[in-house]
């Protein structure tokens, strides 16, 4: 592990790619929260992930940005999938850019590409991916930073269809922790 003490990827796993984040949140939130989320994103990438965002504003922004200035980035880190056909709206911390035409139903495709979701406050946006996270299986981490559904789901279970619940983080480095954790004890249902 590196000198503070959190294991990277690659550190005693066997996995043939990269893991993917996919970190979810408002279009618009409070700077403490945009402050966490882009210590997020950073912390992520340094820590071995791809991060993948919905590649518009808010939280989106922010973990981007935090991704594409870690000491860790390299070109094709940080993804965008975007809710409409333009590769021109996202962001612009965002190296891969993914255009739908999907609108919210992008949210399905975000989701589906990670393995693990990290939720940071958020509206009903936030909560839908959260829910899809839940239903296939993925491990879903989420910021208690007292506001949005992050901070009301963390610890939570949102239904009998899994044994575990979603995992509550304090701040991004523990988010980031059990990013890493989740990894190891993925249960994908397939999606159905």
């Amino acid at each position: 592990a590196p000198s503070g003490g959190t294991m990277m990827f690659g550190e005693g796993m066997d996995r043939a790619r990269r893991p993917i984040a996919a970190v979810v949140g408002g279009n618009r939130a409070a700077e403490a929260v945009l402050a966490e989320a882009e210590a997020l994103g950073a912390g992520l990438v340094d820590a071995g992930f791809r991060v993948a965002t919905g590649g518009l504003g808010g939280v989106m922004t922010a973990a981007s940005r935090g991704a594409r200035n870690a000491d860790g980035w390299v070109e094709g880190r940080v993804l965008g999938v975007l809710p409409g056909l333009d590769a021109a709206t996202a962001n612009p911390y965002v190296d891969v850019a993914i255009p739908t035409g999907m609108n919210y139903a992008r949210n399905t495709l975000l989701v589906a590409l990670a393995d693990v979701v990290i939720a940071v406050a958020g509206g009903s946006g936030t909560l839908s991916e959260i829910a899809l996270a839940w239903q296939h299986g993925k491990p879903v981490v989420a910021l208690d930073l007292g506001t949005g559904w992050s901070a009301r789901l963390a610890g939570e279970r949102l239904d009998d269809r899994r044994s575990d619940q979603i995992q509550g983080a304090a701040d991004a480095a523990e988010a980031v922790s059990l990013a890493l954790s989740a990894l190891d004890t993925q249960e994908v249902s397939g999606g159905f």
